[in-house]
């Protein structure tokens, strides 16, 4: 799964922060706000369709136009980008340590609880 490319970002962005199936129409509106240049009609629905094409965004017909919506929250989208990356490695271990000790201190004891939680409910549920 690879990373988007800018306009790809911004349209994404578009979605997640809808939390709603969106029509072209209505994504072009936050998309153009604060650029010199706005996007064309069929430029954002080209990106759309390249999206939905990859999986990214689902597509439903909604009488003669077509909402699209993300497969995934913004959150599901970090993870498994997170995991494939991991996955193409032969040893995580050294990529794991790097990661925790480059991430922010408060991150870094989110995920500590996040995996000490994990170890305690896999443990009452044995």
């Amino acid at each position: 799964m690879a990373e988007f490319g800018p306009l790809e970002r911004a349209v994404m962005e578009c979605f997640w922060a809808a939390n709603r199936p969106l029509l072209i129409r209505e994504l072009l509106e936050p998309l153009n706000t604060g650029r010199g240049q706005a996007l064309a009609y069929t430029t954002v629905q080209t990106v759309a369709d390249r999206l939905s094409r990859k999986g990214i965004l689902t597509r439903n017909r909604t009488g003669t136009a077509i909402a699209y919506a993300p497969v995934r929250t913004r959150e599901e989208h970090v993870v498994a980008v997170m995991l494939d990356a991991l996955a193409d490695l032969p040893e995580r271990g050294p990529v794991l340590t790097r990661f925790a000790e480059s991430v922010d201190p408060d991150d870094a004891q989110r995920l500590l609880d996040a995996l000490t939680d994990r170890t305690t409910n896999n443990e009452n549920d044995e």
